[in-house]
């Protein structure tokens, strides 16, 4: 009688043994799928600053491959602290994070770190601010300013993972930026916004 118990405790229970084994076999793909939608790429299209005769603060603009638009912030961490451009936040959607000058009183090397991931921004000769290199140990992508005298352009130098370039809507008024993002998927979002963190502060007075 024992043996005889124990097989009918084994025996499915108005169908639900069947139903819990297919949720397990659909989780990972259902998992995936949620993944795909979160990892969807993301372009940035422009950036304007929130005051007309201030550079703390920001709004940045992005779309997806659907070409739905999204809307973000930059701006100092400490804005309270007068004259301290040393740190900034950014946000947009449920994507954050922190970009900090590495060193103290040293703007030529900036860390961004947001997603689990760090970016790191620094000149590419000592002391010349209208090229930098930016990496996240993945990928290394080099930034110039168009011209040596005039930074209201920017752009890649010679890249496989597409092109990245930032001009000013209007010349020199460092207010309004159209960004032009062609870079491929193996970049990831947080370079991209190195890269333009990188043209507004070098770019734009400090005020």
């Amino acid at each position: 009688m024992r043996s005889n118990n124990t097989a009918r405790y084994f025996e499915p229970f108005d169908g639900q043994q069947p139903k819990i084994l297919l949720m397990k076999k659909l989780l990972p793909f259902a998992v995936l799928f949620f993944l795909a939608i979160q990892s969807q790429a993301q372009y940035l299209t422009g950036l304007s600053s929130y005051y007309d005769d201030s550079f703390i603060e920001w709004r940045f603009y992005a779309e997806d491959e659907q070409g739905d638009e999204d809307e973000g912030e930059l701006k100092i961490t400490w804005q309270l602290r007068e004259n301290d451009f040393t740190e900034w936040d950014y946000r947009i959607g449920d994507a954050f994070g922190t970009i900090k000058m590495k060193w103290k009183d040293n703007p030529e090397e900036w860390e961004l770190r947001g997603n689990n991931t760090i970016v790191s921004a620094r000149t590419v000769w000592p002391g010349q601010f209208e090229e930098w290199r930016i990496t996240d140990n993945a990928t290394t992508l080099t930034l110039k300013s168009k011209w040596s005298n005039q930074w209201d352009e920017w752009l890649l130098r010679s890249s496989n993972n597409g092109n990245f370039s930032m001009y000013t809507s209007y010349e020199r008024d460092p207010r309004d930026w159209v960004i032009v993002d062609e870079l491929d998927d193996k970049v990831t979002f947080e370079m991209k916004v190195m890269l333009m963190f990188v043209v507004m502060f070098n770019s734009t007075p400090k005020q």
